[in-house]
């Protein structure tokens, strides 16, 4: 099964390091972000499930919460578990889901046509409150993830939902937004972005971000 931006998340039952959970159920009204290691007790996978655990108050002031997977067990998981905490400072605060079976694995497509059966690729889903794929990104087993660029895409989305806005190349949090093209009334364009707007081009305007 392939999965597109704009397709409904597969929903599934699993035993993960926080009980078994069903997956809609346990997103309830938040967005998510869903992301996979290739395997436990590995240098990469350590680092990255530490820089995720360190996210979760700032996930949390989003309405946001993550969630991993590997195809290892769950006892797997909780022996590894003391060794992240060991070695980073910092224990996982978020469900793992053990997938030995590789039932959630093929369901997201996280297993590439060329990889031994027990791999899984890095991949992220950023899935919002209404079970929807908004936004994915792979990378390959020996490059580690950025987490503050997850937390950066998971702001855009956010914003650009609210507001008639889309943000620009290396945008952060605070910096100026695009003004979306499609967007033309005059009167419109004022009452949205009160701080004003600057036309670089018609199709190439910008504005302090809104909110």
């Amino acid at each position: 099964m392939s999965l597109h931006i704009g397709s409904l998340a597969p929903d599934f039952t699993a035993d993960t390091t926080h009980g078994t959970l069903q997956f809609h159920d346990w997103a309830a009204t938040n967005w998510v972000i869903f992301f996979s290691h290739p395997r436990d007790f590995t240098p990469v996978c350590t680092t990255e499930l530490a820089a995720a655990a360190r996210l979760h108050d700032r996930l949390q002031e989003r309405n946001a919460k993550a969630i991993a997977i590997s195809v290892d067990s769950v006892v797997d998981h909780k022996r590894w578990i003391e060794d992240i905490e060991a070695t980073q400072g910092i224990a996982p605060n978020f469900p793992i889901i053990g997938d030995p079976d590789r039932k959630v694995s093929l369901l997201y497509d996280l297993v590439p046509p060329d990889a031994p059966d027990t791999f899984t690729v890095r991949s992220v889903f950023f899935i919002d409150p209404n079970r929807k794929v908004r936004a994915m990104i792979t990378y390959p087993a020996s490059t580690g993830r950025n987490f503050e660029e997850l937390l950066r895409v998971l702001d855009s989305l956010q914003l650009t939902d609210v507001h008639k806005v889309a943000t620009p190349a290396n945008w952060t949090h605070g910096e100026e937004v695009v003004i979306v093209p499609s967007l033309t009334d005059p009167e419109e364009i004022a009452r949205r972005f009160p701080k004003g707007h600057r036309v670089i081009r018609p199709w190439l305007r910008m504005t302090p971000q809104p909110g």
